[in-house]
């Protein structure tokens, strides 16, 4: 009995294993057909990581909401809430019509092998089939790449995984780009200003310079034009991001003019303090966090290479963001007349770390991270004391953050680079990213050319952009409206509602809660 169970037993198995084997016989893939397997798997690896940061920098938008309606008053805290989710949908519809086609549109890296882009260390093709967008070359003088001239509204990309992956992740990063200029103007911007400026950085400013430093512009092709090192380099956006939104900013704060009451006329400041110091404290942490997404999703690959890039670059986020807030807390505690660690600049220190490391976070090492940290935490406080005593207005420090630390960030690379094997052919340049302390002077100067080139375009073409605005009285709300904050005036409702503020034939008027005096009130005749 006990044999004859063993046998049947024996039958079945042997019933299972045989035609396991011939299918395994029959199915042996060739080389051909691993190597495909293994290249269709890195692509989808790519694209999934570059969804996921994409997600991460999106995040980043509470980030910034939080921390500029934290440091600005409470009557506009519907009013700047609504900036900062306003400017997302409108920069993306820019995006969407005309930026991408600007930025990448047409794309035709001028070196050789443009088939494969196979020298470019930096290369999308990780995402994919990028042939779609390689068919002719970039809009330029000479060999100096202007502006892409197809895809608008991704016409002609149809459903191409890595292109639309990467439209995603560059528009996230243009919508961070948009938003920093509404924490210098916050608190007299006029909505409907505030709306053409965003659909105009998502449409042509961010794209424009963004496609001469990744798109194959004449900034990116310096080092193989002109022997200036790889290039301008910049990783995941000091300059592209940071420094176009900070230079927006300034000019921005600028034109717009201060808050009224923020100066007197023997030219002392009066302080007028943010309203929720813990909405802003965690807008910065969650900043911090989407920041992981920034730089290390800005390898723009998980594999091979693309992986040490991703990791490297974020150990030298975390140590950086680190630097920046504890020099900036020490600094305003022990150095400056304030003598306590004030929040606000301790925040907008680790933010300056942050900034300052985003273009050099994948070529320096961690000891160069604390050093790029450090600085920038002390930047910030110096430069925020100087546009005190210019008397420009900058309630939440967008301009010390991000303009003077996406300078010092660009500057970074030509100093500290390591010349990495990792950035071998980076830019289609044969060496690696190496900066002055290596042995470099190029690479110096094509990163003083990118800063160049942001502070004459961005800064000139903004002027005019806001000098139009006010011209149009589009730009600065009216002076009874900015008294009473602009919830009310321009949103139509407050943020808190507490007191019940409503519009009567033009007057605003407050209705009084429940408990206290019965009646209607007229603020403003």
């Amino acid at each position: 009995m006990f044999r004859r169970a063993r046998f049947a037993i024996g039958l079945v198995l042997l019933a299972c294993v045989v035609p396991v084997v011939a299918y395994a016989q029959e199915s042996t893939p060739t080389v051909a057909e691993l190597a495909t397997t293994t290249a269709d798997l890195g692509v989808a690896i790519n694209i999934l990581w570059m969804l996921l940061a994409g997600f991460l920098v999106f995040f980043m938008q509470a980030g910034f909401a939080l921390v500029e309606t934290g440091f600005t008053r409470a009557k506009n805290v519907s009013h700047t809430m609504m900036m900062n989710m306003m400017v997302f949908c409108i920069g993306a519809f820019g995006y969407w019509l005309t930026g991408f086609a600007l930025q990448f549109g047409a794309v035709n890296f001028t070196y050789p092998a443009i088939g494969a882009l196979g020298e470019w260390a930096h290369s999308p093709t990780s995402l994919g089939d990028w042939g779609t967008l390689l068919s002719t070359p970039l809009l330029r003088i000479g060999q100096f790449g202007i502006a892409g001239g197809s895809g608008f509204m991704l016409a002609g990309i149809g459903a191409n995984a890595g292109i639309l992956a990467f439209f995603l992740f560059q528009m996230v990063f243009m919508d961070t780009a948009a938003t920093i200029p509404t924490g210098s103007m916050a608190e007299r911007l006029k909505f409907s200003g505030f709306c053409l400026m965003g659909l105009w950085v998502g449409m042509f400013i961010y794209p424009l310079v963004g496609g001469w430093v990744w798109g194959g512009g004449w900034l990116q092709n310096l080092g193989r034009i002109a022997g200036l090192g790889n290039g301008a380099v910049d990783f995941a956006g000091s300059g592209v991001v940071h420094m176009i939104g900070g230079t927006l900013a300034l000019v921005g704060a600028i034109v717009i003019g201060p808050r009224i009451g923020r100066f007197n006329k023997d030219g002392s400041a009066n302080a007028m303090p943010g309203h929720n110091v813990p909405m802003g404290i965690l807008g910065t942490i969650i900043l911090f966090f989407g920041w992981f997404g920034f730089n290390p999703g800005s390898s723009l690959s998980f594999v091979g290479s693309g992986q040490t890039l991703a990791v490297v670059a974020a150990v030298n986020t975390l140590i950086a963001g680190a630097m920046g807030g504890i020099v900036a807390m020490l600094y305003v505690w022990l150095v400056s007349p304030i003598k306590k660690p004030d929040p606000a600049l301790s925040v907008n220190g680790v933010l300056a770390g942050l900034v300052a490391i985003t273009a050099p976070c994948a070529f320096v090492d961690p000891w160069a991270a604390v050093v790029i940290g450090s600085v920038a935490g002390v930047l910030v406080c110096l430069v925020t004391a100087w546009l005190e005593r210019a008397q420009i207005d900058d309630p939440v420090g967008a301009v010390p953050v991000h303009f003077a630390n996406g300078m010092w960030g660009l500057i970074a690379v030509g100093l500290f680079a390591n010349g990495s094997d990792l950035t071998a052919g980076w830019n289609g340049v044969e060496g690696a990213v190496t900066g002055l302390l290596y042995g470099s002077t190029g690479q110096m100067v094509a990163q003083f050319a990118e800063i160049g080139a942001i502070i004459v375009t961005v800064g000139g073409l903004s002027y005019l952009f806001f000098r139009v605005l006010a011209a149009l009285k589009l730009l600065r709300s009216e002076a009874h409206d900015e008294l009473v904050g602009l919830d009310i005036p321009e949103m139509g409702s407050r943020g808190y509602t507490n007191d019940d503020m409503v519009m009567h034939g033009g007057r605003i008027t407050q209705r009084f809660s429940p408990g206290r005096t019965a009646g209607v009130t007229t603020l403003l005749p």
